[in-house]
């Protein structure tokens, strides 16, 4: 199992930090990047390799790249997005396909969260578990948030943010962990659903695959301090945790 990032979003929301960089590179602790404490993150749990999906602004991760190994103690491989400034990111983890069939445990490039996410997915592994999703089930929920309804037994029943919050059982946080037997049957969902609409999510990926009978997952990850950065609001909350890990 490795790890994989998706970094190639642009963050338009987050200029002018992001006029030169990708969100994933906006330092969030002192010269700290999300992608910093997500790299970091990988290598406590074990992980020797990490897959990075590249696209806005991908040379700034390029240049990075050997300092990045180096202080991580990790393999690095980019994988080039084409579509990164088009198309959402549904066909940027299709992008990564061939890096799903050696397992995973994926990690938006711009979500602040603690090792004990990862640690907590990696436990609930097993019992023929193919995809685990995070899930903060403490959190109250606005119309922003990638909301998840779940069943009993059978795992995701609904993931978009299209919902009322008020029937969520929580919310998505950004990081799953895919075992290498979903990988085929995952890289086919996200295909069809970026040829449906090249603007929608790789959650509504993992939507068609519940449409198509896959039993998705969820882990509650409990009460931790996590942010979604977005904006410079969510910027500044990621600034007061992040120093925290």
């Amino acid at each position: 199992m490795i790890g994989l990032v998706l970094a190639a979003g642009a963050g338009r929301r987050l200029r002018p930090y992001t006029d030169t960089l990708p969100k994933a590179l906006v330092p969030v602790d002192g010269e700290t990047t999300v992608l910093d404490l997500t790299l970091k993150n990988f290598a406590e749990i074990g992980l020797t390799e990490v897959a990075i999906v590249v696209g806005y602004r991908k040379e700034a991760v390029y240049d990075r790249k050997e300092a990045l190994e180096a202080k991580y103690g990790l393999k690095l491989t980019l994988v080039d997005n084409d579509k990164a400034e088009e198309w959402n990111n549904a066909y940027s983890l299709w992008c990564a396909r061939e890096v799903l069939k050696r397992g995973v445990i994926l990690a938006n490039g711009d979500t602040v969260h603690p090792v004990s996410v990862e640690k907590t997915l990696l436990a609930a592994r097993g019992d023929g578990k193919k995809i685990i999703l995070a899930l903060d089930t403490v959190k109250s929920l606005a119309d922003e948030e990638m909301k998840v309804i779940t069943a009993e037994g059978k795992g995701v029943q609904r993931i978009t943010k299209l919902m009322d919050p008020a029937t969520a059982t929580g919310e998505y946080i950004g990081v799953t962990l895919i075992e290498a037997e979903a990988a085929e049957e995952l890289a086919d969902a996200l295909k069809a659903t970026f040829e449906r609409d090249p603007d929608l999510y790789y959650e509504d990926g993992y939507q068609e695959l519940v449409n198509r009978g896959f039993t998705v997952d969820v882990e509650p990850i409990g009460d931790v301090k996590w942010v979604e950065i977005d904006n410079h609001d969510d910027l500044a909350k990621g600034r007061e945790i992040a120093c925290q890990y």
